[in-house]
Parts: C-alpha cells; sequence; structure tokens
C-alpha cells in the first residue's frame, strides 16, 4: 500500500478531499523530485471533476463513485518501482478516466469559447 492510496482511503468522497488531494501532490512533487511526473498527472487527472463541480453540489452516488475509482487507481501505483515501472503508472493514469462529464457540465464546456 502507498500513502497516496492510505490518505485518499481514509477521506471523505466530497470535493474538498480533491482539492486537499492536489495540495497534497504539490507538496509530495517538492519532497520527492522523482514523483514529480506521477504528480502531474494525478493532479490534472482530478483538476478537471474539481472545475466541474467547483461551487455547484456534486450528486452523492457520483461522489462515492469518483472517490472510490480515484482509491482502486492509486492502489496500484508502485511508487518506489523503477523508472519503467514509474513512467507505466504515468501512462496509464493519462488515459484513466475518473469520471463522465455529467450532460450539464458537458453543455457547459461546449457553450465556453475555446
Amino acid at each position: 500500500m502507498n500513502d497516496l492510496y492510505a490518505w485518499v482511503a481514509h477521506q471523505h468522497h466530497g470535493l474538498h478531499t480533491f482539492k486537499s488531494f492536489q495540495d497534497k501532490l504539490a507538496r509530495l512533487a517538492e519532497e520527492q523530485p522523482r514523483q514529480r511526473g506521477l504528480c502531474r498527472v494525478l493532479a490534472h487527472l482530478v483538476q478537471g471533476y474539481i472545475e466541474a463541480f467547483d461551487e455547484a453540489p456534486v450528486p452523492v452516488e457520483l461522489a462515492s463513485d469518483v472517490h472510490h475509482r480515484l482509491a482502486q487507481l492509486l492502489s496500484t501505483l508502485d511508487l518506489n518501482g523503477d523508472a519503467d515501472r514509474r513512467l507505466a503508472d504515468i501512462n496509464r493514469i493519462a488515459s484513466f478516466a475518473l469520471w463522465p462529464l455529467p450532460d450539464a457540465a458537458a453543455a457547459s464546456a461546449q457553450q465556453r469559447p475555446g
């Protein structure tokens, strides 16, 4: 088990957890430079979710599902792996869909100038 997984697994599924997770990733990237790539893709992964629901209520079922999916993903990471393993983890995260866009958020995103 890694520290990121352990931390997320013991947090509430609310949006504040995802914001705190980004802060935790920023600290980890500073403290452990070899984890910067991993931290960056993880922070990017949760950013879209945070932006979509910032200042808006998150449906409980969706919040629980997204939290569970993030915890599952984190449980598969090997923070002490060799360079090949870390790269494989980063690539897997980069192609991972944490959550589907809700219809309202998708419509709103399409109306924004690009």
